[in-house]
């Protein structure tokens, strides 16, 4: 496990936890790597579901997560510090959502029954969107943006320059 993971979890790590896997084996877990991280938070992009086990070769274009990289729940369990960087990244994701990608809005959704270790799903809404797909099933619009592991690897690239140009890196640390 990285270092710098080990030592923000203090050791709470919890084994089969896939968020807490993902974070400390990055590799195919996060297609392009972190959009962007500091010492609290990671923001990532979701997984072609066959990269996880499941059926399906494409993930929803520009569905991120903003997750702390310490085992917690919920919001409930969040430290000050982390529930200020949830917030900060949350909508720093949000803008270059809308800047980079065309995103009309984003939501923001906090489910956390398949995986007990808080991510703040964020699903960003295009032009031309059916009304019908609105909400946290935006993804099931049949002509909804799709992509593979490579096609996000772009996507994240570009996130992560739009995101280094505002400066958003630099102010976290």
């Amino acid at each position: 496990m990285d270092a710098k993971i080990a030592n923000m979890v203090g050791g709470d790590v919890v084994a089969d936890c896939f968020i807490c896997r993902k974070h400390s084996d990055r590799e195919s877990l996060l297609p392009g790597g972190a959009v962007a991280e500091d010492e609290l938070i990671l923001l990532s992009h979701a997984v072609p579901p066959d990269l996880e086990g499941w059926h399906g070769t494409t993930a929803y274009l520009g569905h991120l997560f903003v997750e702390p990289l310490r085992h917690a729940p919920g919001l409930a369990d969040l430290t000050d510090a982390e529930a200020r960087r949830v917030g900060l990244w949350c909508t720093r994701a949000s803008r270059a959502l809308r800047d980079v990608a065309g995103a009309e809005h984003v939501y923001a959704a906090v489910l956390g029954d398949a995986m007990p270790h808080l991510h703040v799903n964020l699903l960003p809404r295009f032009p031309g969107t059916p009304s019908e797909y609105w909400g946290t099933h935006i993804d099931k619009w049949p002509q909804a943006r799709r992509g593979n592991a490579a096609e996000i690897e772009v996507f994240v690239s570009e996130l992560r320059r739009y995101l280094a140009d505002s400066g958003a890196e630099a102010a976290c640390h």
